[in-house]
């Protein structure tokens, strides 16, 4: 789950006011990353806090992954009392108590450094329950520090499960390059939610017919999702996926 920020200036939308000469609207979402699949949508004015939207776009049934912005010790208890699993990155700062290794059999490889268990923080902020905690570089070299309740995994599909987070961030580039903005059709709450919920309902759609069709169009043909997209919008699909929306299509 994550949150995207969109702006413009304060005249066009006086209800919404962030700072300086600046308003904006605030999109909260978690997405189902192995299906690419929204799954909660919420819209806040722009200077709504990530943390206190958060309950509202999680479920029970699926691992919360998520960036800095939601890695409350408190809300880390909360989650392990009411059995929400999650993979959440601390910041580098983070105190760890009494941290303890976890047994491992082999070294670790590639960017993994560290897999231990420990309360988070100190004094007022230091967490009731202890957290797994696993460590790895970025691609630049920067400490990726993560907590997590899960314990029966290893601490390479931890970090396999937190790099899945890198698909809402391609889902909020799409928005961003299709809300078109810049051309708002109203400045009312009703008018502006309305356009962002028209594209996300055009992204839902395009996202079905690409999972229809690229399940059933010759490997040759295959394609991704940003392909598809561009491909789609200039009218130049291959002549398989012409095919496939014309005649192949059924809607359940």
């Amino acid at each position: 789950m994550d949150s995207t920020k969109i702006t413009v200036g304060k005249e066009r939308l006086p209800w919404a006011p962030l700072k300086g000469e600046r308003a904006g609207i605030k999109l909260h979402v978690s997405l189902v990353a192995d299906e690419g699949r929204l799954h909660k949508v919420i819209e806040t004015t722009g200077n709504s806090h990530d943390f206190k939207s958060s309950p509202d776009v999680i479920d029970k049934r699926f691992i919360v992954v998520a960036d800095r912005a939601y890695g409350s010790h408190k809300r880390f208890d909360d989650y392990l009392e009411q059995r929400q699993s999650f993979v959440i990155r601390l910041r580098d700062n983070t105190h760890f108590q009494d941290p303890l290794p976890r047994e491992r059999f082999e070294p670790f490889t590639g960017t993994l450094e560290r897999d231990f268990t420990c309360q988070l923080g100190k004094n007022a902020r230091l967490s009731k329950h202890r957290f797994r905690v696993v460590i790895l570089k970025d691609p630049q070299g920067n400490p990726v520090i993560l907590a997590t309740n899960l314990h029966w995994h290893s601490a390479e599909r931890i970090a396999e499960i937190y790099k899945k987070r890198w698909q809402i961030e391609v889902f909020f580039r799409w928005i961003k390059q299709h809300l078109n903005i810049p051309t708002l059709f109203g400045t009312t709450p009703n008018a502006v939610y309305g356009q962002l919920y028209t594209a996300l309902l055009l992204y839902v759609l395009l996202k079905f017919l690409f999972d229809e069709g690229n399940a059933v169009v010759h490997w040759s043909a295959k394609l991704t999702f940003t392909d598809f997209d561009r491909l789609f919008t200039l009218r130049r699909l291959p002549v398989e996926w012409d095919a496939f929306l014309l005649n192949d299509l059924t809607f359940p």
